[in-house]
């Protein structure tokens, strides 16, 4: 059987922490599918969607077992429609912990079928969040350093 891991998030941005995420999984799932979604909790998205769909895309030409989907549904759901068996998550710390886990409870109430995997960020990109690398762009500080694309 095809192990198929969904890799969710909002990803604004995709940064190498991710990326690290992703090629590691690479090493557990036949496939990963990165789900763009809409966090509700987050008013506007900072970097465009479409582009973001195509700097993602194009860090996976070339790399069989990636795609990229936007969604805007329970991640329990897309996981289904994709018949994705496991949801991959990174943990930087004790607080990201705490969080995915409660997350990770819900979507296992959702679809019981559904496994959360958990993988401990690399040290080197430990202290690189979405939230600190907005912040820095948008008062003109370069990012370079913590995303695997130019922006």
């Amino acid at each position: 059987m095809k192990k198929t891991a969904l890799f969710p998030g909002s990803f604004d941005p995709f940064t190498k922490g991710h990326h690290d995420i992703v090629m590691r999984g690479l090493n557990l799932f036949d496939e990963i599918i990165i789900g763009i979604g809409h966090n509700t909790t987050k008013k506007n998205r900072y970097f465009d969607i479409d582009l973001m769909v195509s700097k993602i895309e194009s860090l996976y030409t070339g790399i069989s077992g990636v795609k990229v989907v936007v969604y805007n549904e329970l991640t329990s759901s897309l996981a289904k429609a994709h018949d994705a068996q496991y949801l991959l998550r990174g943990l930087r710390n004790t607080t990201d912990f705490e969080y995915e886990n409660t997350i990770s409870q819900m979507n296992r109430y959702l679809n019981e079928e559904l496994e959360t995997v958990f993988l401990i960020t690399s040290p080197e990109f430990a202290a690189i969040s979405s939230t600190i690398i907005r912040e820095v762009h948008r008062y003109g500080g370069n990012v370079d350093t913590f995303l695997p694309y130019k922006v």
